[in-house]
């Protein structure tokens, strides 16, 4: 057994969970003064003010199963006493901090909802200098590749423009650290390899990836209808939209419009707020920020992350009721929200649906339903405290519990579609036993 210590050791930390996540989970016992994300390693470390602290955090766990957006997390002491500035460097890669710059990265690709490709990486990183040789492969760590540059020059500007950035909109991240290999061998120019020095390479039908050692990464992703890279920093919106719809975009939806900030009126001043609003506008983007207009208190704006996001908003939740109110949604003559004291800010909230999974998001957009879909439900929850969380908002016709991948999930049917919007505005973001719950509109029609 480890002794106590004020360091937390946590594992199981997928790359959907945040730092503000592991920091509720163990705040309610003291302060963190310190967190480290271990993320080569999907583990994080984490600092209490005193160790009585972190003991009690560790006596609670034992009984309760910790949870973090549905994903169990394994909580021990840490065989540090105290998190140092060598230890908060490492980045959980072993010797990180005694690499040093060298012309070939290792890139690792977080959140692939896309497949990623030779052609794909050089679109993104030629631009910062000559790309030399590629080489891809699938390890524990997740898909990677092995990138190198004419010049260390080349490698390190790549490193400080790129990493952390996204190759599509809402997925693909990427992880960049210094390679210490010298040189790389590529024996064949595929999807999976390419040595942009010697074109003459022959192209590999099957087999392994051409770099010794790594396993083979062709023919794990096929390319998504629609699905299409672009330029970096981004993939437009469009194409993400485009591919989580089959390939084309909703009946309706042009695809074009650039306006961001949304006009919506004939509110119910008395039950509206900025979070309510949040949780109903954000099933069709990011939200940056939302402005209740004083001398018009049934009129707010909700500025959305970008064009395309608030036409699905505007095009899904016009005419919705909500709070025995039709609601009037039209883009505003504003092109976005001045940020000010009387306006919410959402632009950093851990809360937006979309810095994840948005392909995913994207294909669950549809109007309000009497249908609604609960996720990162606690895993010992009943449909009995599901019903006694949402019952006040309106008639329960049926519900139905069931897991996915082991996670709980839950469909909750009402009466009428406006009673499963008021329960979505209402409930979603809302904890129930320590489980911040998710709540979408669900497509099915019967359960």
């Amino acid at each position: 057994m480890t002794e106590p210590s004020k360091v937390i050791h946590i594992r199981n930390v997928g790359h959907e969970i945040s730092e503000n996540d592991l920091l509720q989970l163990v705040q309610p016992f003291g302060v963190v003064t310190k967190l480290v994300m271990l993320r080569a390693k999907n583990q994080a470390l984490l600092q209490m003010h005193d160790v009585a602290s972190a003991v009690n955090a560790l006596h609670y766990y034992t009984n309760v199963q910790p949870s973090v957006r549905g994903r169990n997390v394994y909580i021990q002491f840490s065989s540090h006493q105290e998190l140092t500035t060598m230890d908060q460097n490492a980045q959980g890669r072993k010797g990180d901090q005694d690499t040093q710059p060298n012309r070939i990265l290792l890139v690792t690709i977080h959140h692939l909802l896309y497949p990623i490709t030779v052609e794909v990486l050089h679109q993104v990183f030629s631009p910062h200098g000559f790309v030399e040789k590629i080489v891809t492969f699938q390890k524990s760590a997740g898909f990677q590749a092995l990138i190198q540059y004419q010049s260390r020059q080349s490698a390190v500007s790549a490193r400080t423009a790129l990493q952390g950035r996204n190759i599509y909109d809402g997925c693909c991240q990427l992880d960049i650290q210094f390679s210490n290999l010298s040189e790389l061998q590529v024996n064949y120019n595929n999807e999976r390899s390419r040595d942009f020095t010697n074109p003459s390479l022959p192209s590999e039908q099957k087999g392994r990836s051409s770099q010794s050692g790594y396993g083979d990464a062709g023919g794990m992703y096929s390319l998504q209808p629609g699905a299409r890279a672009v330029a970096f920093p981004q993939m437009g919106n469009a194409a993400a939209i485009a591919a989580a719809f089959g390939g084309g975009l909703p009946p309706g939806i042009s695809g074009t419009n650039d306006r961001c900030t949304i006009l919506v009126s004939n509110l119910n001043s008395d039950k509206i707020d900025e979070d309510k609003l949040f949780n109903l506008f954000s099933i069709y983007g990011n939200i940056v920020r939302i402005k209740l207009l004083r001398n018009k208190p049934d009129h707010a704006l909700v500025q959305m992350g970008d064009g395309f996001q608030a036409e699905l908003a505007v095009h899904f939740l016009k005419g919705a009721m909500l709070f025995g109110k039709r609601l009037e949604v039209n883009f505003s003559k504003h092109l976005n929200i001045t940020a000010a004291p009387d306006t919410r800010e959402y632009l950093n909230s851990n809360l937006n649906r979309f810095n994840r999974n948005a392909a995913k998001n994207y294909r669950y957009c549809c109007s309000p339903t009497k249908m609604i879909h609960l996720s990162t439900l606690p895993q010992d929850i009943t449909e009995e405290e599901i019903i006694a969380h949402l019952e006040e908002h309106g008639n329960i016709v049926n519900t139905k519990l069931f897991e996915v991948n082991g996670k709980k999930q839950a469909l909750v049917l009402f009466e009428t579609e406006e009673q499963a919007t008021e329960a979505l505005v209402c409930k979603h973001a809302s904890t129930i036993d320590r489980s911040v719950i998710r709540i979408s509109f669900s497509q099915l029609q019967t359960i």
